[in-house]
């Protein structure tokens, strides 16, 4: 059983907007299976919305499938360092679920989320990739994803990557380097609270998946002891027939409401859950382009300190190489200033992105807790109702 679709006020969607005012809007959705064995995957309809001139019109569909979504989400990651770019669905899945409706609609959900996160955000919206995301028709998607730029292109890339990581870890670990950290007061209270954050997190969604499974398992229990109880009544005939029927049709309604409570909780709490662990896994990402941005300005001043050494030595010491070591100082300096400047933007985005998503986390992990309970309530109230109108007939019969 699937439960529906969270409505737009309880994820970081466009808002309503008054009418004449810019918006966008965007949809995923109708997944479809395509193809078939190891080559099958989902495509999802993508709707877009919007009064935005640069858009080409108010509306515009196009086909997506979940290495599109991947492919805008690597854009932006490279072209945009320092902001903390909405975190995707998780890519692999046991195959056997892969197809599942239930896994099917979480991940058409979680795609829905992602692409509204970034149409919210005031940079990431006005980036040329979203635009090519929503309105490429899908040769030019093709295209586009199978143009390989930066950092992500083939797996010999990948491995050549791995191989310096191993390299770089080999060095610190035998003594060889030591690795130069940013180590403000501010950034370790900042680093410490992301750890932290991601552990209760992720204990948090892990103790929901087992609410969840604990309600399927009850509600399972519940509809095979129904069946049993009404067998055993119709063996015993007379009223104890009609009293356990009644009894037995209790507990396969009551089974009915587990289930679906347990959808509510898989769909409104826990996958909340489980995004806000993906969107930690986001803000660390966005740490580590930090700690490079950091080590490259460090590198580069060291370099623009050995140049001006160099340059007052030359001046008296080697005066026709006076003009030679002035143009390396100067590009030095010239590097090291830009270096500087790429550290400190990201400084900067990053503390405008914490004050986002503190705020967004507060009002979307709040509206998660109120689901949780108010469901938890309602459940509760069946429950306690249900039995309540049996125990009269029980107490008939035992008094009998």
């Amino acid at each position: 059983m699937i439960s529906p679709e969270r409505s737009p006020s309880q994820s970081p969607r466009s808002p309503a907007v008054a009418a004449g005012a810019p918006f966008l809007s965007i949809s995923v959705t109708d997944p479809v299976k395509m193809g078939t064995g190891v080559q099958a995957y989902i495509s999802y309809r993508v709707i877009t919305k919007t009064n935005l001139p640069e858009f080409e019109g108010p509306e515009k569909i196009v086909i997506r499938r979940y290495s599109d979504f991947e492919w805008l989400h690597d854009r932006l990651a490279e072209r945009y360092k320092g902001i903390f770019i909405p975190p995707l669905p998780e890519k692999n899945a046991v195959e056997k679920f892969r197809f599942s409706k239930e896994f099917i609609e979480l991940r058409r959900q979680a795609l829905d989320l992602f692409v509204n996160r970034i149409a919210s955000h005031p940079e990431l919206k006005q980036s040329d990739v979203l635009r090519t995301f929503l309105l490429a028709d899908e040769e030019i998607m093709d295209r586009a994803r199978s143009y390989e730029t930066g950092i992500f292109k083939k797996p010999a890339d990948f491995l050549q990557m791995f191989k310096d990581v191993q390299s770089k870890v080999s060095d610190v670990v035998l003594g060889k380097e030591k690795p130069v950290e940013e180590s403000s007061p501010e950034y370790e209270k900042l680093k410490n609270y992301i750890f932290e954050l991601e552990n209760h997190l992720a204990e948090a969604q892990k103790q929901a998946y087992r609410l969840v499974k604990r309600h399927r398992e009850l509600g399972q229990s519940l509809a095979e002891f129904g069946k049993a109880i009404k067998l055993l009544g119709a063996c015993e005939g007379d009223l104890m027939e009609k009293v356990f029927s009644d009894v037995g049709s209790k507990s396969e309604m009551l089974s009915i409401k587990l289930q679906r409570e347990a959808d509510n909780l898989l769909f409104n709490f826990e996958e909340p859950l489980k995004d806000y662990v993906r969107a930690v896994q986001s803000i660390k990402a966005t740490m580590l382009d930090r700690a490079n941005a950091f080590r490259q300005h460090f590198d580069l001043d060291q370099e623009r300190k050995y140049k001006e050494i160099n340059l007052d030595k030359m001046k008296f010491m080697n005066p026709e190489k006076y003009a030679e070591a002035e143009s390396e100082f100067r590009e030095a300096s010239s590097y090291s200033e830009e270096a500087t400047k790429k550290f400190e933007h990201i400084v900067r985005l990053m503390n405008e992105e914490l004050a986002r998503f503190q705020e967004q986390k507060t009002a979307d992990i709040g509206l998660a807790f109120h689901e949780f309970a108010k469901g938890q309530a309602k459940l509760a109230k069946d429950i306690a109702d249900a039995w309540r109108s049996v125990l009269p007939k029980l107490e008939a019969c035992s008094t009998s």
